[in-house]
């Protein structure tokens, strides 16, 4: 099967173009010319559609005997191959960085998501040009590549409009991106970019971003097969779903009223049952235990009960409505030409279903990551809300272990499958003849590079613009595309994520647990003496029976060799620090805001993001507005930092300031100022900060003051600790994303004229 590499060079960008013919003194003495020709991808070489779905577990969807209908996973899964036996890295940007690039995530330097990068060489989130991405080598053999969707792979620091770009997904081999760059995003008012180009706000009052990126990926294969129709094309498909915030369409969501009643215990039982009857798992499978800290469905009350159902149901609709829409994306493919030559490969999730909603389930993550519990007593007033633009919601983390079923543990575990086991369906239709068939090789996300360069015949360069590559640490699987007993390429593997660890070899999975994923903060922790489990996994599929005291010097063999392939692939040193670490400033990751005390804005500067954004956090500061109010008044939005997850914004309406602290989507403070004079005025918000140095959270009164003369007063009785958003920071004159609160309409851009904002740090 593998296409002969017989043009494909080790070494990229090929050479400059030099005419080898005789040149005389013109034209009519001298050989005919020869232009140089645009890259050829080899002859024959496939498609391939590329789609990645975001924190969803192994027993989520129906083709893998989940509860939650997957028409498009079922459809694509009967014309090709179920991968059963496929790992990820247990979080988002390392599995992201490892399947681009074919190397282990810290190799590529993203053992972590971006906004929690430390300055050591497997923490950096700058994946290193040694290690170069598989759509710059597909590119420059004569493929067209394009990224629709997350991409959570550029560092925090340099996403603002002055780049720098090379980091980017253009810079990362993608001629074309339509999508965010961020972990997350909101998904009906989302911050998108083309290639660099911020993209205005949809007027469309059905908008979701879901459907949004599907027809952005349907039109560039549309358009790019068009105008080529003889090129090879890599589109890369990552919707944001099924990361929170769990945002779908009301009518996707009622499909699922009451289907969940039963709870998180009965739905593992019963997946697990569908799961054996589908042959998805071995027989024999046996249900782990219930993850150690959630509850049982039984101990919840019925309000409990009836909350966690309809989050659950949320969360449904929105898995539903991505299956859907992706089918509209290879639908959209399989009609273009030679569409049977395309290889679509479809990995259901970048990590286990996710955990971070806490025990209680979340109207807004970013609590979370503020180290803020939430009381099932305050969501439930809200009950009818979630799922739409006011919240930033999640469901329990047990539902989310029920959506890992049938393994033990969620995202951020990298030591269990919970974490890391995610199903993968290929399809290849003019290679793939087993149609329907299951694969149970073991098998790691670093294996695609290599697989995807042995199927297209590209050969991976030792050096590629001009710096010499890591060697691949993946391993081609492409033999059982057409052998079902290939065998197993991929024998030795190592796990690590916030000191969740894991190592197999040969049939053997030891697993150290660190943390749990609904714990924000952390206490002290000893990775030297945690304790370790050992499974042999081809017996025991999911991980049930730990045979740490029958195996002994098995569980120290693996042990021994984890802290081989740690100090091997730049793992150390292990850090299980959580929530601080999202702090850029505590930590020192590089930022546009710099160390100044005072940054100057003018009308017009939107979606500046909040890693580039004035650190105000716990100090007191103020922002100076020099406006020009015409005679009939002035409307809008002057300054805002942050969304619905978190900030503040100062805005005018009704002739008044008004000053609007969110508080995480919990509460909102607003401090209002006196009707403002008409022509030019400074209006100045300043905010006290009441807490000591390093005391984080604490209370501040605000002061609004115009020319000088206080016209309005406040005091925030608690402030955002740790950060205002993941993915919104600073506007302007106008609201980019989405609203600090909901009493105007976006993007509710300011009437008057702004001269220029200062922002002014105090300590």
């Amino acid at each position: 099967m593998p296409i002969a590499w017989a043009d494909t060079p080790e070494v990229l960008p090929r050479p400059d173009f030099h005419f080898k013919g005789k040149v005389g003194k013109t034209y009519k003495e001298s050989d005919p010319p020869e232009f140089p020709q645009p890259a050829q991808a080899p002859k024959g070489a496939p498609n391939i559609v590329l789609i990645m779905l975001d924190d969803t577990g192994f027993g989520q969807y129906a083709t893998f005997g989940g509860g939650i209908p997957s028409p498009t996973l079922d459809k694509l899964a009967a014309e090709g191959l179920k991968y059963n036996r496929f790992h990820t890295t247990a979080l988002c940007s390392p599995t992201r960085a490892a399947l681009l690039t074919g190397r282990n995530h810290h190799s590529a330097a993203t053992g972590v998501i971006t906004e929690a990068a430390t300055g050591y060489d497997g923490y950096t989130s700058i994946i290193p040009r040694s290690a170069g991405s598989i759509a710059e080598v597909l590119r420059q053999n004569g493929y067209m590549t394009a990224w629709v969707g997350k991409n959570h792979n550029t560092p925090a620091w340099e996403t603002s409009a002055v780049g720098p770009f090379d980091r980017w997904a253009n810079g990362l081999g993608f001629d074309y991106f339509y999508g965010f760059n961020a972990g997350d995003m909101n998904h009906w008012d989302p911050l998108l970019f083309e290639n660099r180009n911020l993209v205005p706000r949809s007027d469309d009052p059905d908008y979701h971003l879901t459907e949004d990126l599907a027809d952005r990926a349907i039109d560039w294969v549309r358009r790019s097969t068009s105008i080529s129709p003889d090129k090879p094309f890599f589109l890369y498909v990552a919707p944001g779903a099924n990361h929170s915030p769990h945002h779908a369409p009301e009518a996707w969501i009622n499909k699922f009223k009451g289907q969940f009643d039963q709870g998180w215990d009965a739905y593992r039982e019963a997946t697990l049952e569908r799961q054996l009857k589908l042959g998805v798992v071995p027989k024999g499978t046996k249900l782990t235990q219930r993850s150690e800290g959630l509850p049982a469905w039984d101990s919840l009350n019925a309000d409990q009960k009836r909350l966690y159902a309809r989050m659950m149901e949320v969360f449904a609709g929105y898995a539903a409505h991505v299956d859907h829409h992706m089918g509209r994306v290879i639908d959209a493919v399989k009609k273009t030409p030679n569409a049977d030559n395309t290889i679509f490969i479809y990995i259901v999730g970048d990590n286990g279903a996710s955990a971070e909603g806490g025990l209680e389930g979340s109207l807004n993550e970013n609590l979370f990551f503020n180290g803020f519990p939430e009381k099932w007593q305050d969501n439930i007033k809200h009950i009818d809300e979630l799922g739409g633009p006011k919240w930033f919601n999640h469901f329990p983390s047990a539902w989310a272990h029920a959506m890992s079923t049938p393994f033990q543990w969620t995202k951020q575990v990298a030591s269990h499958f919970g974490g890391t086991r995610n199903p993968m369906i290929i399809s290849w239709p003019q290679k793939i003849k087993d149609q329907g068939g299951l694969r149970s090789q073991f098998l790691h996300v670093i294996d695609i590079v290599p697989t995807l360069y042995e199927a297209t015949g590209v050969t991976p360069p030792k050096e590629l613009n001009g710096v010499a590559q890591k060697p691949l640490e993946g391993f081609s699987f492409l033999q059982t595309f057409t052998d079902k007993n290939a065998p197993e390429t991929h024998k030795t593997q190592y796990f690590e994520v916030l000191v969740n660890r894991g190592m197999y070899h040969d049939g053997w999975m030891a697993s150290s647990r660190s943390f749990v994923p609904w714990e924000p903060t952390r206490g002290a922790f000893d990775p030297l003496t945690a304790k370790w489990e050992l499974y042999n996994i081809e017996e025991d599929f999911s991980q049930s029976e730990d045979l740490a005291q029958k195996h002994p010097e098995k569980l120290k063999e693996l042990e021994a060799m984890f802290w081989e392939q740690a100090e091997k692939y730049s793992v150390l040193p292990l850090d299980w620090r959580a929530t601080v670490r999202l702090n850029a400033e505590l930590q020192g990751r590089p930022s546009l805001a710099g160390k100044r005390d005072q940054y100057v804005y003018y009308e017009g500067q939107v979606a500046l993001p909040d890693g580039a954004s004035p650190p105000v956090l716990n100090k007191s500061f103020s922002v100076t507005m020099n406006l020009d109010i015409p005679e009939n008044g002035a409307e809008g939005m002057i300054f805002t930092h942050g969304g619905l997850t978190g900030g503040y914004g100062i805005y005018m309406r009704g002739g008044k300031a008004h000053f609007v602290y969110n508080m995480l989507a919990i509460d909102r403070y607003t401090v209002s100022s006196d009707v403002l004079p008409k022509g030019r005025v400074e209006l100045v918000m300043d905010l006290e900060y009441l807490g000591k140095e390093g005391e984080r959270g604490k209370p501040a009164n605000v002061t609004l003051l115009v020319n000088g003369k206080k016209v309005g007063e406040g005091k925030l009785p608690k402030t955002v600790p740790l950060q205002f958003s993941l993915g919104e920071g600073v506007d302007v004159g106008t609201d980019n994303g989405s609203a600090i609160d909901f009493t105007y309409e976006l993007p509710f851009s300011f009437t008057g004229k702004i001269e220029k904002v200062t922002v002014d740090l105090k300590d």
